[in-house]
């Protein structure tokens, strides 16, 4: 189904301090909000804050379980933030905002295999509504939820109570560590993992997983940001068959940079998670490396660095220059063959 692209105003009706840098937004509206499933996301329009800033639209997971009447999101405030955790951590209850209806592109899977929910930080958020639903289910499940300190546990309360000894929670503060390679490794055959927190999580998570031979359509996961190993820089890229040389500034996505120069690029949940836009690399220049932010490809992929999620990943490194080619092909008729076509032309 086409997500709706009509805007509903809404109001911020409480704001909920759940430790030092997170806070939990209750958002209503005049109007009955669309009903949503667990792991959902909603997109909002943070308006400019006075001296400064201009409006902002962010995605933030909603957290517990469907209610037409309310949503909920947890933001934590991000010293590098660019206007979306800043912005919304300045507004104050009562505060007009506006909103579309929730996408879930994190969907839980239905019935009651047994589930590990694995979550890092933030990254709590969706897995509360997906615990207390398997939970209802009665299907046989743990979440292990870890953070750098406990006061940055900030639902573990809640889903202690709901779920007793199926939540283990790490706070690294306590000289606490979660064990991957054993939490995976206890789980039958047949069982799923979801998870989300930051990219070091997912990559880890993903290394374990295949490690242990288990089937990767049976790990699903999301990331809550596109934070890489290395400090976003500007960087350039080069595209031969467009002849057209680039700068990515900083604080841009080649993705973003791209269209703007109107290189048509397939693209859908813009996270580095599903691969759509994934663009080849046939050269990295000066003192380049790929600085991977997403985890559609494997450790091996990324190692190779053939190719690049345009909407997450960038270049690194002194002069760092990337030489990349689209989708885009000619038409034998001379007009242009869009990605899309190329894509199912593929496809047979």
């Amino acid at each position: 189904m086409k997500q709706s692209t009509d805007w509903q105003s809404a109001r911020i009706t409480r704001i909920t301090a759940l430790s030092p840098t997170v806070r939990e937004f209750e958002i209503t509206s005049d109007a009955p909000f669309e009903r949503w499933t667990p792991g959902a996301h909603l997109q909002l329009q943070i308006p400019a804050r006075p001296g400064g800033g201009a409006e902002t639209t962010r995605s933030y997971s909603l957290v517990g379980l469907p209610d037409a009447g309310v949503y909920r999101i947890a933001v934590k405030r991000l010293a590098a933030s660019r206007g979306g955790s800043s912005g919304l951590h300045a507004l104050a209850e009562g505060a007009a905002l506006r909103v579309l209806p929730p996408h879930n592109h994190f969907e839980l899977p239905p019935g009651a295999r047994p589930t590990l929910l694995i979550a890092g930080g933030i990254g709590i958020t969706p897995m509360v509504g997906m615990a207390l639903a398997l939970a209802a289910r009665d299907a046989p499940l743990r979440v292990v939820y870890a953070a750098h300190s406990a006061d940055e546990l900030v639902y573990a309360d809640l889903l202690r109570s709901a779920l007793g000894e199926r939540l283990a929670s790490f706070a690294g503060d306590r000289g606490e560590r979660l064990d991957l390679a054993a939490e995976i490794a206890a789980l039958p055959a047949d069982a799923q993992a979801l998870v989300c927190g930051p990219l070091r999580l997912l990559h880890a998570v993903q290394a374990e997983w295949a490690g242990a031979g288990r089937p990767a359509a049976q790990l699903r996961f999301e990331t809550f940001g596109a934070g890489g190993t290395q400090p976003a820089q500007a960087f350039r890229v080069k595209l031969p068959r467009h002849g057209l040389e680039l700068e990515v500034p900083a604080d841009r996505s080649l993705l973003d940079v791209l269209e703007a120069h109107g290189v048509a690029v397939l693209s859908d949940c813009r996270k580095g998670e599903c691969g759509l836009c994934a663009i080849d690399v046939l050269a990295q220049e000066g003192e380049c490396s790929v600085d991977h932010r997403d985890v559609f490809f494997s450790a091996a992929e990324r190692h190779e660095s053939r190719r690049l999620c345009a909407c997450v990943s960038r270049a690194a490194g002194p002069g760092a220059t990337l030489v990349l080619d689209d989708a885009w092909r000619a038409d034998p008729a001379g007009s242009e063959l869009k990605p899309c076509r190329r894509a199912i032309a593929a496809m047979g």
